[in-house]
This record gives C-alpha cells, sequence and structure tokens, in this order.
C-alpha cells in the first residue's frame, strides 16, 4: 500500500507551512498559531509535541488554553477519589462496575473518569526507530487505568517465573509494534506465548484514582496463586523448618566458591613466605 506523505514528499519545511497551506485551502484547524503542538488523536491517546515541549528542560503547561483536552491537571482533578472495578477473562476486560460491557466502550468510559480525575498523564522522551530522541506529553487515561488493572492481577494469577519471562519479553515485544513489525514471525510467536500466559487472568480490579494517581483497593480471581494459609504472618500450613535444605542446596555454590578462594588465598601468603 503506498503511503502519500507530505511532509516527507512536498515542499512543506515546518508546522507553520502546514497552517499556511490549511489556511489557503480552507482546511479546518482547531489550533491557532500559539497552540500549535503537533497532536495525535485516537481512542488509545493524544500525544503532544513541538512548541515549548521541545527543550525537555520545560515544565509542561498543563493547565495551559489548548494544551490537555482528554484530561485534567492534576491540581484541577476533584478533591474526593473516584472507584473504578474493572473484570477480565483472559487478560481481555468485559466488565466495568458490575457491567458488561465491549473493551472498546470500557475504554471510552475509563477515559472520562480517569481524564476528569488527572489520570494518565505521561512527559517521555523516546527513542524513535532512526536513534533520535524525542520529547512528547501523552493523554492516556483510560489505557493508564487498564493497564494498572491488568498488571495488578497478574500478580496473583501468574507464577513468578511466567511473570519475570513475560516483563523481559515485553520489552522486545513494544520494539516490534512500534517499528512497524507487526507482522513479523517473531511478533506472531511472542503473541502466541502472551495468550497462553492469558489463560487463568480473570478476576476484578477495584482502583481508587485521585488526583493522578492510580491506587489498588482490591484484587479477585478464581485462579488467584495467593494463599493466605501459606502468606500469614500468623500460624500457617507453611513448615518453615523446610528452608533449611533450601538454603543449604541453594548456598552451596556460594560457599563453595569461598572455600576455593579461601585456599589460593593461603597458598598465596605461603608463596610470599618462602620467596
Amino acid at each position: 500500500m503506498k503511503v502519500i506523505a507530505p511532509w516527507r514528499e512536498w515542499e512543506l519545511k515546518s508546522r507553520e507551512d502546514e497552517i499556511d497551506y490549511a489556511e489557503a485551502h480552507d482546511i479546518p484547524l482547531n489550533i491557532s498559531r500559539e497552540t500549535n503542538y503537533s497532536k495525535d488523536k485516537n481512542l488509545w491517546h493524544l500525544s503532544h509535541e513541538g512548541l515549548d515541549l521541545e527543550d525537555p528542560a520545560n515544565e509542561p503547561l498543563y493547565q495551559k488554553d489548548g494544551f490537555l483536552e482528554m484530561c485534567v491537571s492534576p491540581e484541577q482533578a476533584p478533591d474526593k477519589p473516584a472507584y473504578v472495578t474493572i473484570g477480565f477473562e483472559k487478560g481481555v476486560p468485559v466488565s466495568l462496575d458490575g457491567k458488561k460491557m465491549s473493551a472498546k466502550n470500557i475504554i471510552y468510559a475509563l477515559n472520562e473518569v480517569g481524564g476528569a480525575n488527572g489520570i494518565g498523564l505521561l512527559d517521555i522522551v523516546e527513542n524513535r526507530l532512526v536513534g533520535i530522541k524525542c520529547r512528547g506529553v501523552y493523554e492516556t487515561p483510560g489505557g493508564a487505568i487498564l493497564y494498572k488493572a491488568h498488571e495488578a492481577l497478574e500478580t496473583i494469577t501468574l507464577d513468578k517465573l511466567t511473570a519475570h519471562k513475560k516483563a523481559e519479553l515485553a520489552i522486545t515485544y513494544a520494539e516490534l509494534v512500534y517499528n512497524g513489525l507487526w507482522f513479523s514471525p517473531l511478533r506472531e510467536a511472542l503473541a502466541a506465548f502472551v495468550d497462553k500466559t492469558q489463560e487463568n487472568v480473570t478476576g476484578t480490579v477495584k482502583l481508587k484514582l485521585y488526583k493522578g494517581n492510580i491506587i489498588k483497593a482490591g484484587i479477585e480471581s478464581p485462579y488467584s496463586l495467593y494463599s493466605e494459609a501459606i502468606a500469614t504472618f500468623g500460624e500457617s500450613d507453611y513448615n518453615q523448618k523446610d528452608a533449611e535444605g533450601f538454603i543449604n542446596l541453594y548456598g552451596l555454590p556460594t560457599k563453595v566458591s569461598a572455600m576455593v578462594q579461601e585456599k589460593n588465598k593461603k597458598k598465596s601468603v605461603l608463596s610470599g613466605l618462602f620467596k
């Protein structure tokens, strides 16, 4: 599919040139020359680049007119927290506050409540594919809430080794998608791995939204690996003496290494005495 990219192909050298072209051809713009940020908006997020943001030393002016569109600044958020409960089935969001909804409508609803509470503002310097660093501010209220909820549910439904390996592979997966390699064999293989990890990621997560903060307020799952009977600080079913054999075996390589070092150290001292 051929992509027509005016910025790359036409005689446009700056944002000002783009505005001039739009005005000359009666193309409506929702910006002015003073709020001439480069913005990309979709269901998931709104990004801002350019103008004062091009200097990483400048603090984003969240309360500046014409800047934020999906969110309010945390300072402008209500003094009373809002609560949301998100239901997941095999890693996919399926309900909000007990009501069955499509993932799309859940995102729409979370964008509203999250944005109203200053959730999802992110100021980053990203590394583009070609190596250029670019600073941008993102508004992702619904996405930030879903990410936090899903992450919280995985803490009780994934075993340690799977959770750690999934976190490692997440960087590779993100790079593939970011770099436009969605249809690559590796991306498809990693997606199959992720699908497998999500088989038991089912349950509900309650979150408290307050002035830009997402705070866990409860997690439940029929597949939870968390056992209060084992993890309790009170009397439990776990036999503490089982740890003795584990400690001896787990520490054995370090113990052997220390013994060898001590032996060689003594040889070195004796060798020095008879020189």
